[in-house]
């Protein structure tokens, strides 16, 4: 298969995408009803067992492209960054951070790891001041 136009990769991203989208709303609802409300308030279930659940997703997806190479443009782009992209983005950090353990490369993934973590955080916390000062 040759590489999709910039078009076409935009099609596959957004139809996974949404699909993800729903599959993580539908995921987390299942989550509230199973665990009831109380307990996801406590500590995010839903959230936590998504981003578990799509982290290992990416990991089969990442393997069998890894495996079987030609031709899987299509798959990563449609179920890779659309579907788990849609469904957690947590699954690409996973595979990010997974990979440059493996290449050995320590410092990188840790400064990886706790950046986005910290900065994320920081981010949205200071995204929420933003939005609370205006409004």
């Amino acid at each position: 298969m040759a590489v999709p136009s910039q078009l076409a990769a935009s099609v596959y991203v957004a139809l996974g995408g949404g699909t993800g989208a729903v599959l993580r709303y539908q995921a987390g609802r299942l989550m509230t009803t199973w665990l009831g409300p109380e307990r996801i308030t406590a500590f995010p279930w839903g959230t936590m067992s998504i981003n578990v659940t799509g982290s290992v997703l990416m990991g089969v997806v990442a393997g069998i492209l890894a495996r079987h190479g030609e031709g899987g443009e299509f798959w990563r782009l449609l179920v890779g960054i659309g579907v788990l992209g849609g469904f957690t983005t947590f699954s690409s950090f996973s595979l990010e951070l997974v990979l440059l353990i493996e290449r050995q490369a320590y410092a990188p993934a840790v400064a990886y790891a706790l950046g986005s973590v910290l900065a994320g955080a920081i981010g949205l916390w200071l995204g929420l001041a933003a939005t609370r000062a205006i409004g």
